[in-house]
């Protein structure tokens, strides 16, 4: 089937390094912090899809005419964002998947509009062009897109890749990936061709229950598996809505998720445990550590998958 009229691309992977690196073999780019899609664009309409192929349009309405910046049918590879203060915000991302009224939804886009950053380019008329070399690719996107305050094409530094993360690390970005200039595109694969090494690990929790603090603020009480058994992962409380069990519909339940219950427990109002939250730490073996932040919650994954990794 034509991958355009499909619709069901899963996006090239990337692999995790923990150091930067210089080569001339390699371009870097600044990892933002969002959301990724493809976007599938033609004369007429716009279609944006997350990786797990799900509508994203119903969510951020301000990107529905993108596809009027663009020459040619085509599909691209990027990243949807929202910024504040010139700096991608995941959770108001995040915040915004969680809305259900229109009226909300179009209140929100007026106030933090999104925008669509494209790094590659996968398809153009009809024909699929990801065995080209990646700098190709780069050349092919920049003629085809007419950039606008919605739709802009990622800008990239050849060879010094250590140099631009020691620039996202003073700027509290998220981090950089690095790609080899030649590289082709494989469809839902990681290899070496793609490597992303970031400043914090953001990763997904169970919400188990939460505490309200006399200055406030209210903690998120965390869990991930180990197998079938949930096991007490810690706290967050930066980031953390005040009225987040009005927005997300949380159900208390009497008595703790846990096998064994954390000590401040007694202070707990304790949560089926079915939400999903993103967390950006610093990685610690016992959770997260070093002003852990909340990021937003998430409904393309199931509290199952939020495994604990050793």
């Amino acid at each position: 089937m034509d991958l355009f009229e499909s619709k069901s691309i899963k996006p090239m992977l990337i692999k995790v390094t923990e150091e930067p690196f210089n080569s001339p073999d390699y371009i870097y780019e600044l990892k933002l912090d969002g959301i990724r899609c493809i976007a599938y664009l033609n004369e007429t309409s716009t279609d944006l899809r997350n990786k797990e192929s799900n509508a994203l349009l119903p969510y951020y309405p301000e990107l529905s005419n993108i596809h009027v910046f663009t020459k040619g049918k085509c599909i691209l590879d990027g990243e949807l964002v929202i910024l504040k203060n010139g700096v991608p915000d995941f959770f108001e991302m995040q915040r915004r998947m969680h809305l259900d009224d229109k009226f909300k939804i179009e209140l929100a886009a007026r106030q933090y509009p999104a925008s669509y950053v494209a790094y590659d380019i996968l398809y153009l008329n009809n024909k699929k062009i990801t065995d080209l070399p990646l700098l190709r690719r780069k050349e092919i996107l920049e003629e085809v897109i007419n950039e606008d305050a919605k739709l802009a094409v990622s800008r990239y530094v050849c060879e010094h890749g250590i140099e631009l993360y020691n620039f996202t690390k003073w700027q509290n970005l998220e981090g950089v990936v690095g790609k080899e200039k030649d590289s082709k595109y494989y469809f839902d694969t990681e290899t070496t061709d793609w490597i992303k090494f970031k400043n914090l690990i953001n990763r997904n929790f169970v919400v188990c229950g939460y505490i309200r603090k006399e200055n406030g603020i209210t903690s998120l009480i965390l869990g991930q598996y180990r197998g079938t058994e949930l096991l007490y992962k810690g706290q967050v409380s930066l980031g953390v809505p005040s009225d987040f069990t009005l927005e997300y519909n949380v159900k208390k339940i009497d008595s703790s998720p846990f096998r064994l219950t954390p000590s401040r427990g007694r202070e707990a109002v304790w949560l089926k445990p079915e939400l999903v939250c993103v967390i950006e730490y610093m990685p610690d073996k016992k959770g997260p550590s070093g002003q852990p932040v909340l990021k937003g919650f998430r409904k393309d994954k199931t509290t199952f998958d939020c495994q604990e990794i050793n």
